[in-house]
């Protein structure tokens, strides 16, 4: 990415039929810590990376409840997150009184890929440069769905957003097709393990992750670190207990190698000149 003449407003088609403008928005959620979700059946999980400034301050707020029944995570800016969130709050306060029931989540997620597509034909304007991971629950069932700066929005059924999140979407990639059937407890683990693909050898612990989940009787709310914290040590220990039993296999192999190697050695030495072995 780099400047070019095409770039200084937002209404500005270059040759090759680009908007830059809206490219670096979508960069700038690329730059953002990463973000992860996933759903089932009956709940969806939302996960992400909290990153601070610096060791003297905290992490910013990265997964915001917009409802009961809906919440978001986001990469990118977060005060356009934030804005956002007000915004998805106020529209399913609004439908709530108005029809005395929730908010459809597909019906939000098309008003919001709305108000961002507006972004992207006023001159006055700049895009949102965050992205969204909207989870919900509603009467068709649990949705996970990507709002981009764009305007566009997809539905998922696992996804990974921000920085190094690639490594996250290869994690889920190789398992999604477990996810359908999975339950409650296992979206949690495989979430918690996709955010530690993020990390690059850093050390998982439950205050550099914030999880949060909605589903079927569980209205939507994030998970206290201390809960995080015991699901991360369970499969550490886990993993701890697996890695020496394939020790003594590993030894037992190379002395069997040994003991033929000793034999082919003495047969060798015995039976010399004789014709092969028929395999």
């Amino acid at each position: 990415m780099f400047r070019n003449q095409y770039d200084t407003d937002v209404t500005t088609w270059s040759p090759a039929g680009r908007l830059f403008q809206v490219e670096y928005a979508m960069e700038a959620v690329k730059q953002g810590s990463a973000a992860i979700g996933l759903r089932s059946k009956t709940h969806v999980v939302l996960g992400c990376v909290n990153k601070a400034n610096s060791e003297l301050s905290s992490h910013q707020k990265k997964i915001f409840k917009v409802d009961d029944h809906i919440g978001v995570a986001i990469a990118g800016l977060t005060a356009d997150g934030r804005v956002l969130s007000r915004y998805m709050r106020n529209e399913c306060i609004n439908y709530s009184f108005t029809y005395e029931s929730p908010l459809p989540v597909g019906r939000l997620v098309v008003q919001l890929a709305d108000k961002a597509q507006v972004c992207t034909q006023r001159s006055w304007k700049r895009p949102y440069g965050v992205g969204l991971l909207v989870a919900g629950l509603d009467e068709s069932g649990a949705h996970l769905y990507y709002n981009c700066p764009s305007g566009n929005y997809f539905e998922y059924q696992a996804f990974a957003i921000g920085s190094r999140s690639q490594a996250a979407k290869t994690y889920l990639e190789r398992r999604f097709e477990n996810f359908t059937d999975s339950s409650r407890d296992d979206l949690v683990k495989d979430a918690i393990m996709a955010i530690r693909e993020t990390l690059q050898g850093e050390t998982l612990k439950s205050s550099i992750c914030t999880i949060a989940v909605v589903g079927v009787g569980e209205p939507f709310h994030v998970l206290d670190q201390g809960t995080v914290q015991q699901i991360i040590d369970t499969f550490e220990t886990a993993a701890e207990q697996e890695d020496p039993a394939t020790e003594p296999d590993a030894a037992t192999g190379q002395e069997a190698a040994a003991e033929q190697g000793t034999a082919a050695d003495q047969g060798g030495s015995t039976d010399e000149g004789a014709a092969p072995m028929d395999i």
